[in-house]
């Protein structure tokens, strides 16, 4: 997954937002339906800082970044989330806060999901 951090998040987000991912039903059962959350498939997750992710680029040409987090915020929050998600998530593996970091992704399956913590 890819977290974007803003100055309103809290730890409390940063929790709600881990169990709804252990609880969203996005891995198919036996019959192919989505029905199971990774909690049931003791599913692993990667979890890497991206705090483009906030970029606004409603305004000329050059996105700007000022919804998300100052850097020593996020990351204190980067951190507790990788914490919080390895108590309750089978295998967590983590990014290097603030790295120019080259991650492949191979998207398999019908999910691309953005969640704010304002709906979780």
């Amino acid at each position: 997954m890819l977290l974007g951090v803003t100055a309103a998040d809290k730890e409390a987000q940063a929790e709600a937002l881990a169990e709804k991912i252990a609880k969203l039903r996005v891995f198919p059962d036996e019959s192919g339906k989505s029905n199971l959350s990774i909690t049931d498939i003791e599913g692993e997750i990667l979890i890497v800082s991206q705090f483009t992710l906030y970029a606004d680029t409603r305004k000329g040409n050059r996105p700007g970044f000022t919804d998300a987090a100052p850097p020593e915020m996020a990351n204190a929050l980067y951190e507790y989330f990788i914490e919080y998600c390895k108590g309750r998530f089978k295998k967590v593996g983590s990014g290097s806060f603030g790295a120019d970091m080259k991650v492949r992704l191979v998207n398999d399956g019908p999910y691309t999901i953005v969640m704010e913590t304002s709906s979780v």
